[in-house]
């Protein structure tokens, strides 16, 4: 970690010293400059994979800005200190009233992500802030002038430099605070999004020094068609979630699970053709796309079928573009069914019954977000019996930009949450301050015979089972 680095991480700054509301007000004034700069940050984020600046600004920056306009209005509100007076308070703390306040970590190391690097990045860089933290944030690679722009943004708003800094892209930068031997540690709280390896290796740093944090990580999300679905709105949201930005997204539809009937025949036939409108080919990012084409493959040779009869494996290993692709008929143990890959791929899955569908996801391995699609009460019955982070009734991967709901996954989708109300609390830790009111403590009592029966007649008073139970128990304590 360089001299300048370590300085501004160690300087003083009076960002945590601001009430709630003014750092809520502040970092959420942010939104004003990214309004104003939208056509600039549209045009930063334009890649092989986001071709569209379209997508940009629905996708990112307007649910980027409702988040920073629900944390001016909620934020102070959700973050403000809970008194818990006489009301529920326990007969032996008697005289004791508590305050719970909720603490900023202190430093938050950010490591940011290519596919999504606004929204993502920039709710978490919001909401450790508004907690009052001070931000090291490090871009993904190729990111590393857009994060300068969006850091702008909220110096702009009035944010301190201090309190906000950016770090080189390389993965050494963050690697080398983690590994920092300084006391006290320069982070006190991580928070990833990336893949699932890229997480193990981050929490393999630390582990070392016991540093807490939120990994938001790979996804291999399945759609649940269930008999009586409107199959047309089934074919129109995976199309949608499959070619939202080329693939690469972490709650995009990688399988389709649905009852081996002629309904799954139906649904195959018109997912490609609704496919076959878009005569498009996509971009696969370098890093993924050796992976991808080796798990196509693989599942190929194992009895899988291209649907759509279009798969190049030449084109992908040269240029690494591909159509969208529907595999029907892939076994439940193939490798592609259970596979974080970041491609327009979705595997049909077709099972005996609707049932199988639940233990098909909860035994996943990554459990990010689901979707179901059918009849509202057999579809929430359903929902209700998945363990994913985010289940979509009907719909997929929109409801989750909502800046009021967590997003967070199970198994190796990662742990906690950002976004929404317990992401904001997420960045912060609890402080119980207690104070004692009056001279009477019930353990400063005599420690005797007569004070033992009281007490435990009292006990017993209190959880009384029965009127019988009840005297009894009062009779013991007065006697």
């Amino acid at each position: 970690m360089g001299k300048a680095v370590r300085m501004q991480i160690e300087s003083a700054t009076p960002w945590n010293g601001l009430t709630l509301r003014q750092r809520c007000k502040i970092v959420a004034g942010a939104r004003f400059a990214i309004a104003r700069q939208a056509d600039n940050l549209s045009g930063l984020c334009i890649s092989e994979q986001r071709t569209d600046a379209f997508e940009t600004v629905t996708a990112e920056l307007i649910p980027l800005c409702d988040a920073l306009k629900y944390l001016a209005k909620k934020g102070a509100t959700i973050l403000a200190s809970r008194q818990l007076g006489v009301r529920g308070r326990p007969l032996w703390l008697w005289g004791v009233r508590s305050t719970v306040r909720r603490a900023p970590h202190g430093t938050v190391l950010i490591i940011g992500t290519w596919n999504y690097p606004l929204l993502l990045t920039g709710v978490q860089v919001a909401q450790a802030l508004a907690a009052g933290n001070r931000v090291l944030l490090k871009p993904a690679e190729g990111c590393e002038a857009l994060t300068r722009m969006l850091v702008r943004c909220f110096y702009d708003a009035g944010v301190p430099e201090q309190a906000l800094l950016q770090l080189d892209s390389s993965p050494t930068a963050a690697a080398s605070i983690l590994n920092a031997t300084t006391t006290p540690q320069p982070v006190d709280l991580v928070v990833l999004t990336g893949s699932a390896n890229t997480g193990r290796k981050v929490l393999e740093q630390t582990a070392k020094t016991l540093t807490p944090a939120i990994m938001e990580l790979s996804g291999c999300d399945a759609v649940v068609v269930l008999p009586g679905a409107d199959l047309d709105r089934v074919c129109s949201f995976v199309k949608f979630g499959l070619n939202l930005n080329s693939g690469a997204t972490c709650i995009g539809p990688r399988r389709l699970l649905v009852e081996d009937s002629p309904m799954a025949d139906a649904v195959v036939t018109r997912l490609c053709q609704r496919l076959d409108e878009t005569d498009k080919h996509f971009v696969i990012h370098p890093v993924a796309r050796a992976g991808v084409a080796q798990t196509i493959d693989e599942a190929i040779s194992g009895g899988a079928i291209d649907a759509t009869q279009h798969y190049d494996a030449e084109r992908l290993a040269a240029t690494g573009e591909m159509r969208t692709l529907v595999l029907d008929r892939v076994p439940m143990d193939a490798e592609i069914v259970s596979a974080d890959l970041f491609a327009p791929v979705i595997s049909v899955v077709r099972l005996k019954n609707s049932e199988d569908a639940v233990a098909a996801i909860n035994q996943c391995r990554y459990r990010l977000a689901a979707s179901v699609f059918g009849p509202r009460r057999a579809a929430i019955a359903m929902a209700n019996q998945l363990n994913v982070g985010s289940v979509a009734i009907n719909e997929m991967i929109t409801p989750t930009a909502d800046p009021r709901v967590p997003f967070g996954g199970r198994g190796s989708s990662g742990f906690g949450v950002t976004r929404g109300d317990e992401g904001l609390l997420a960045m912060t830790v609890p402080v119980v301050v207690s104070e004692r009111r009056g001279r009477f403590a019930l353990h400063h009592m005599p420690q005797n015979d007569v004070t033992r029966e009281r007490l435990i007649g009292a006990l017993q008073l209190r959880n009384a089972q029965g009127l019988k139970m009840f005297w009894l128990a009062l009779r013991r304590m007065l006697s």
